[in-house]
Parts: C-alpha cells; structure tokens; sequence
C-alpha cells in the first residue's frame, strides 16, 4: 500500500509539471518589457513568447501577432521552442507509460513488465524536466545577458517574464516526480524475484526407491543351513560316510 501511494504521489507531481510546461510553451510573456512616454496614461507592457509577439495598453487595449515566418526567427527562439515541444511530448509518453507500470492499474498485473514500464515512466518524465529546465535557464541567461549590454538600446531590452518563473517551477515538479516514481518502481523491482522465490512451493525429495533396487528379505540361518553345498567329509557312497573310515 506504501509503494502504491508513492507511485501516485510521485505520478500526479509529474501530471502537474506537465500541465505547467504546456502552459508555459503557450503563454506569450517570456520576455516582458514597459515603456512609459510623456503621459503616463499611455504605458504600453510589450511582450514576447515562442509563439507570438503581444502589446498591452493601459487603456485595455491587447493585440497580439504571430510570427509569420519560422526561419526568419532567431536561432535561441527556434531552438528554445524546438525543446519545448519536445518536453511536451516527452510528458505525454511518460503519462501513458506511468499509468500502464503503476500498481493501482490492471495493465500487465502480475508480470515483471509492470515495474520496468513504471520506471520508463519516471525516467521520460525526468527527461521532460530537464528539456523544460534547459530552456528557461538558456533564456533566462540570454535575457540578463542582453540587460546589461551597454551598446544596446534601451527600447530593445527585455526583463524575465512570467512564463520563465512558471518554467522553472514545472521542471522541478517533473524532476521530482520522475525521481519519486524511478524510486518506487525500482525498490519494486529489486524485491519482486525474492518474493517470488519465497513464495515458490519447494519441491520434494528425489526418490530413493527408484535409484537403488531393493534389498533381499531377510532369512532366518536354518532356512539357509540346506542350501550350501554339500562338502567332501558329507559325501556319502552306496549309503557309507567317508567319515566313517577316517
């Protein structure tokens, strides 16, 4: 009962680092920017995601735009949305994975497949984690870099936005359900051959009766006293002993 409840524990951490890694690949304030002019009345908050480019008015104004060419974009974008999608999908084969491996499903039960698909499930969700963590420490990276660079313009400079945050925290909860439902599925694996062998029936002793044949009956001596043969001091002629005459 103990390893099951770890199982979904470490499973529904996975499920929601999941749902936060396609949040964040969607949402479109993963560099965020305020530009403030004469009247303050007139603030603009640009935003920029994989996706789309958006600008918020603080009149309540929110338009936003797509990119319209994929090759026109540049290369960390390309490569940031490429790894994304990437932990997405990773996500979604872990989930199917870990839900056919776990022990409160009836998918393989009994069999020793059941353990290892619950340990591919844990390992796939680790590998999504560490997609999404690489992402949003690349961007992180690059944004802070482009902060302090002093030959370029301030309109051009852009602050870490919502998304990243949310980035990091969906990297650490699958990371941390991977290593919960690797760890659970593992010690699973490692006392299921012992269980097995002590549940085993033992099997009996090898039949002595067919390896050696059985001994003789046991004769009392004078069933055996006419049995020998006779000597020379009892051989007799025409009815004389030659005892007789010794």
């Amino acid at each position: 009962m103990a390893s099951m409840a770890v199982q979904l524990f470490g499973f529904f951490l996975g499920l929601l680092g999941f749902v936060g890694t396609v949040v964040a690949t969607l949402l479109p304030n993963w560099r965020s920017t305020d530009y403030i002019g004469s009247n303050i009345i007139t603030a603009t908050t640009y935003m920029r995601g994989l996706w789309m480019e958006c600008a918020w008015h603080s009149t309540g104004i929110y338009q936003c735009e797509l990119y319209r060419s994929l090759l026109a974009l540049p290369r960390d974008l390309q490569a940031a949305r490429a790894l994304m999608v990437l932990s997405c999908i990773t996500s979604v084969l872990a989930t199917l994975v870990s839900v056919m491996g776990m022990k409160c499903t009836r998918f393989a039960c009994g069999s020793l497949i059941k353990p290892l698909l619950a340990l591919s499930g844990g390992i796939c969700f680790l590998c999504a984690g560490l997609l999404c963590l690489v992402t949003v420490a690349w961007t992180t990276t690059d944004v802070i870099m482009d902060f302090y660079d002093p030959f370029l313009p301030i309109g051009l400079k852009y602050e870490i936005g919502l998304a990243v945050y949310l980035g990091y925290a969906s990297a650490c909860l699958s990371l941390t359900g991977g290593l919960v439902l690797s760890w659970s599925s593992s010690g699973k694996k490692a006392r299921s051959p012992q269980h097995m062998q002590r549940n085993q029936p033992s099997s009996p002793p090898p039949a002595f009766n067919n390896l050696y044949p059985p001994a003789p009956l046991y004769k009392p001596p004078e069933a055996l006293k006419d049995n020998h043969n006779p000597s020379l001091c009892s051989l007799s002629s025409n009815g004389y002993r030659l005892n007789n005459y010794v």
